[in-house]
């Protein structure tokens, strides 16, 4: 296969026949290839110019396979390195994954199964910096805020619609399901807006009795209840000249309701406990999983707040509606947690790549996220596999796929996800059970975390 960046390859090996056979089937592939006949002369040729990844052999006068890696991975972290060896056996596979590679491979290798390792290194290298450089694109334009990563059209329109109203005063009503990120895109809002440097305050409303919630919005008197000893400032005080945000509004009861109605109809309120009328300038923002039509047509919620609430209404859409955002997601938190618990993982194997991009996530971004995170505090390996994940298959009878109305992409796509969950991400018996072929699945596993890629740059040029 013809790699169309022209990947620079450093092939390490102290047998000339060898590495410049390599050489001459690599290039054949489109690689542009450099050649080291011991690690000394790799490592010096790592220092002098970029290699996007190493193939090295492991038995080498002065300095080994297993201690190049170690060097190299030392100096470049991201480095992709390749270990091959005419010596296999399971000590020198475990070393060799140890020290930091990410393929092992037996000579006299097999071409098609080399051209598999690379392509993979590659990809998971390319995710990896392309993660990187969506999360700081997202953070410049959604105010640093990291949790909304994504690529999606679905996403998209979110930012689109943050970037508009966060220069307005209107209230906005962000709605969607629980770990879907409506907290973080809340303060996207505010840090994008004129008053990102006046104060952002929060408050869950769903976790507070109602006395309890009152008295958190509006601030009470000295003496206004048991255990009052003190004047005390509410939310709305706090957060004068910036912006409030309410995390479940939905659950705000009737009585508390009409008080929050008024504040925003006249922008003003008293104490718990107090007569002084207090003018206060906050700009709201509420959030809630519920449908909140729904509540109103069922009595449980004020109608005239509902649409004082809902000025601008934005939606996040769960994770399993944003196509291969999760791939990039799981990404972004792999670097992240491997970085903060010193570990050294590059990338997720094909099971887990068939496994994140098939599950459903009933918990959205904060269920991959926690999801990561653990399976990066016990991976003993350089790559997170299936069996590292936390992650149970979904159901089969909640699809989600719409038949008529999927392209047949969409079905073969689906088809093959749901399979290799089924089987617990082998390709193998995906491969029997669907009468494809294994390079079959694996071609379209890495089709679809490059549609991701495809979609930043759009979303690069599209800005």
């Amino acid at each position: 296969m013809t790699n169309p960046r022209k990947a620079r390859i450093l092939v390490v090996d102290d047998e000339a026949s060898a590495r410049n056979g390599m050489k001459l089937l690599l290039s054949q592939d489109g690689y542009d290839v450099h050649l080291a006949s011991n690690g000394r002369e790799a490592l010096d040729m790592l220092g002098e110019r970029p290699f996007d990844i190493v193939v090295t052999d492991l038995k080498m006068p002065e300095l080994d396979g297993i201690e190049l890696v170690k060097r190299a991975r030392a100096r470049f972290t991201s480095l992709p390195m390749i270990v091959v060896t005419a010596f296999g056996d399971v000590a020198s596979a475990v070393a060799a994954m140890r020290a930091g590679a990410e393929h092992y491979l037996v000579k006299p290798v097999d071409f098609d199964e080399l051209s598999m390792a690379l392509e993979r290194s590659l990809e998971r290298s390319a995710l990896r910096h392309e993660a990187d450089s969506l999360r700081r694109q997202m953070q410049d334009k959604l105010g640093g805020v990291g949790g909304l990563l994504g690529t999606s059209p679905a996403m998209q329109q979110v930012y689109k619609l943050a970037r508009q109203v966060a220069p307005a005063r209107a209230t906005v009503l962000i709605t969607g399901e629980s770990g879907t990120g409506k907290g973080e895109l809340a303060r996207a809002v505010h840090q994008m807006g004129p008053r990102n440097n006046a104060p952002f305050v929060s408050l869950h409303c769903a976790a507070l009795a109602e006395g309890v919630l009152e008295s958190e919005l509006f601030g009470h008197e000295k003496g206004s209840f048991t255990g009052a000893d003190r004047r005390r400032q509410g939310r709305f005080e706090q957060a004068h000249g910036g912006t409030l945000f309410l995390d479940e509004v939905g659950e705000i009861p009737a009585s508390i309701q009409s008080k929050l109605l008024r504040v925003l109809q006249e922008r003003s309120f008293e104490r718990v406990g107090g007569n002084e009328t207090l003018k206060v300038d906050v700009r709201l923002i509420a959030a809630t999983n519920k449908d909140l039509a729904k509540e109103v047509a069922e009595g449980r919620f004020r109608e005239d707040l509902y649409y004082r609430l809902n000025v601008v209404h934005i939606t996040v859409p769960p994770l399993r509606a944003r196509g291969n955002d999760a791939l990039l997601l799981a990404n972004h938190f792999l670097t992240r947690f491997a970085a903060e618990n010193g570990k050294q993982i590059e990338g997720f194997t094909e099971r887990a790549t068939a496994l994140l991009l098939g599950h459903r996530w009933p918990g959205n971004v904060r269920e991959l996220e926690n999801a990561i995170e653990r399976a990066v505090v016990l991976c003993d390996s350089t790559t997170l596999d299936s069996r590292d994940l936390p992650l149970e298959p979904a159901p089969a009878s909640r699809t989600g796929l719409a038949i008529p109305g999927s392209t047949m992409a969409e079905i073969e796509r689906y088809a093959i996800l749901t399979t290799l969950q089924a089987v617990g991400g082998s390709t193998t018996k995906a491969a029997e059970m669907l009468e494809l072929s294994v390079r079959t699945i694996q071609y379209r596993l890495h089709e679809y975390g490059r549609s991701a890629k495809d979609r930043a740059r759009s979303s690069t040029r599209g800005n």
